[in-house]
């Protein structure tokens, strides 16, 4: 992640430690991976997936798609629910285009039902989810910026008999007002557990249905 750490800055340190002592949702399997190397001097990268296991859940533990999913599953099977990368940009020297030192740069996926495709709504759903959640968390930020994708799959050839999918992307980036950044994974790690339909939820949000990858 980061070479010749007796030249890492305080804050970067810092930063890292407040990531450390943040509280992510249990479903939630959080890791570290590599981070990108073009993008700042110093960086840091997590991966996430939502998954569900596969064995009897008490009845309304989960919303809708993630009830379906558990419902499908069987054995010991993991239940794929969504997926995510969180990464943490920092540059002693400021940036313009950040307005500040620290850039955070996000990335969710989940699979929808295919008849949510044709939604004009989708995108401005999942972008409010991401406002409320740093809201919600009480995380300060700026300059933030996104887009919601959604990602059109068809199988052909011996793969015919595969369903068409439909999944929803949201690649988003904002500026924390501090290099404490519990409070912003810890917002970010509620908004892939909305997008796999797993409560809570906002009040006034409605769950996005969805699926299991590779289900009927």
């Amino acid at each position: 992640m980061v070479n010749a750490l007796d030249q890492v800055p305080a804050d970067f340190v810092f930063a890292l430690g407040t990531l450390r002592q943040a509280r992510t949702r249990s479903e939630l399997r959080l890791e570290e991976i590599p981070a990108p190397a073009r993008l700042a001097p110093f960086a840091v990268a997590l991966g996430a997936d939502v998954l569900a296991p596969g064995e009897p859940v008490p009845s309304g533990a989960v919303h809708g798609p993630a009830a379906a999913a558990l419902a499908r599953a069987s054995g010991s099977d993991d239940v794929e629910l969504a997926t995510g990368r969180f990464i943490l940009l920092h540059d002693p020297n400021g940036s313009a285009v950040w307005e500040g030192e620290f850039r955070i740069v996000t990335y969710i996926r989940a699979q929808l039902e295919p008849e949510m495709g044709n939604d004009e709504m989708l995108g401005s759903v999942a972008w409010a989810w991401l406002v409320e959640a740093l809201e919600t968390h009480a995380a300060p930020y700026r300059s933030a910026g996104g887009t919601a994708t959604r990602v059109l799959s068809e199988s052909f050839g011996t793969l015919a008999d595969r369903p068409n999918s439909i999944d929803i992307e949201l690649r988003a980036s904002w500026t924390p007002a501090s290099p404490d950044i519990s409070s912003h994974l810890e917002a970010w790690s509620d908004m892939v557990c909305t997008f796999a339909g797993l409560p809570p939820l906002p009040e006034g949000v409605t769950p996005l249905p969805r699926r299991r990858r590779g289900q009927a």
